[in-house]
């Protein structure tokens, strides 16, 4: 058995400290934050996320914690239908839901089934170095830790890939997203069912039920610059006028959202990169495939990474770099796919000029609910 140091206490990160201590290995996850704090809003798992969770045998941890998501409509400004996703025989083939749940609600409960001391909280990457069969991580105040193999799960602006692949740098959107989670179950939304509404001049606002009566919502703005300093300052009552004009449920979840209770930052992500593994360092989560959200799939990538780096490691128990080439070849396709599909996605949801707006929701309602689902299909396959 190896031992491993993995850099970020993540989803992707404390996913892979558990597929590791299930093989049997010795698993150390660093954290630069001094403590794990209930951040966050909420995310989407995808029935393959599921699946995932359960070849970890965490299924049972965390599926409680949120509810299943089967529905998504898709709505114009005036709350008109554009598609109708019906998710349910996909997850019906695959066997697991999808699932809305508190980003928080699901890193509490990775967290609380890992043994004590596994993760070690302000300790701040800085870089590695390696001689001979050690790998050596060296932090910011000084402390080393040595390993058999490094994996960096430090998100998309990873210290681990800065080191490896310096050139490779998260890319802007040009859409800008305030998020919260708000309890919402006097609402009485129908159960199980999410949307997004597409509006006119790069608006667009989503919203998901993610348990206990809550309620996780999105919102996006198209911005020239990033961390623009007019949206830096947005309050909830800026949102309201920005959004006020669409439709119910929109203007009653921002109303019950307060200051305190709002997430703002640019959307970014990753252009695909040309390796994931170099020796026996490994990169997997957003740091090695960080995505847009617009296809609800980053946690759920970086869940099924988990996954896959087990099954790998099982195939060449001896040898970590094979193990590792290996699953760099069994995920790059698919996550370039997603990361490739959300980016074009989210410009899509994001168009400004009237005239396309007009034909992007002319096309969309005339494209069958058949031809979204196969569409949808591929993300559902067996890892």
């Amino acid at each position: 058995m190896a031992h491993f140091l993995i850099i970020g206490a993540g989803i992707g990160g404390l996913t892979a400290a558990h597929a590791l201590l299930r093989q049997g290995h010795t698993v150390r996850v660093h954290e630069a934050a001094p403590e794990i704090r209930e951040v966050g809003a909420g995310l989407v798992l995808g029935a393959n996320a599921m699946r995932a969770l359960h070849e970890l045998d965490l299924h049972a941890a965390v599926r409680p914690l949120g509810t299943p998501v089967t529905l998504l409509h898709l709505l114009d400004q005036r709350g008109r239908v554009l598609q109708r996703a019906d998710t349910t025989p996909f997850t019906r083939a695959v066997g697991f839901d999808n699932l809305g749940i508190h980003r928080a609600a699901l890193q509490h409960a990775l967290l609380r089934h890992l043994p004590p001391g596994t993760v070690q909280t302000g300790t701040a990457f800085g870089h590695f170095t390696a001689q001979g069969a050690t790998l050596t991580a060296h932090f910011a105040d000084g402390r080393t830790a040595t390993a058999d193999a490094l994996i960096g799960a430090d998100g998309i602006r990873s210290r681990v890939r800065r080191q490896l692949w310096p050139r490779a740098e998260p890319r802007y959107a040009g859409y800008t997203c305030w998020r919260a989670v708000v309890a919402a179950a006097e609402l009485n939304l129908p159960a199980g069912e999410s949307a997004e509404v597409w509006g006119d001049a790069g608006r667009r606002f989503g919203y998901v039920p993610v348990g206990g009566g809550q309620v996780y919502w999105f919102a996006c703005l198209n911005s020239p610059q990033p961390r623009n300093p007019k949206f830096q300052a947005y309050s909830p009552a800026d949102l309201q006028r920005a959004f006020g004009a669409f439709p119910d449920p929109v203007p009653q979840l921002l109303a019950r959202t307060g200051s305190h209770q709002l997430l703002w930052n640019d959307i970014q992500d990753l252009p695909p990169l040309a390796h994931f593994a170099q020796g026996r360092i490994l990169l997997l989560g957003d740091a090695a495939h960080a995505t847009t959200p617009n296809l609800g799939q980053g946690a759920g990538m970086a869940v099924e990474d988990a996954a896959v780096l087990a099954r790998c490691l099982a195939s060449s128990p001896t040898d970590i770099a094979a193990a590792f080439r290996a699953f760099e070849r069994r995920r790059r396709s698919r996550t370039a796919r997603v990361v490739r599909t959300s980016w074009h996605l989210g410009r899509v949801g994001q168009v400004a000029n009237p005239w396309l707006v007009s034909l992007r929701n002319h096309v969309m309602k005339l494209l069958p609910d058949s031809v979204a689902r196969q569409q949808m299909a591929w993300l559902y396959e067996e890892l």
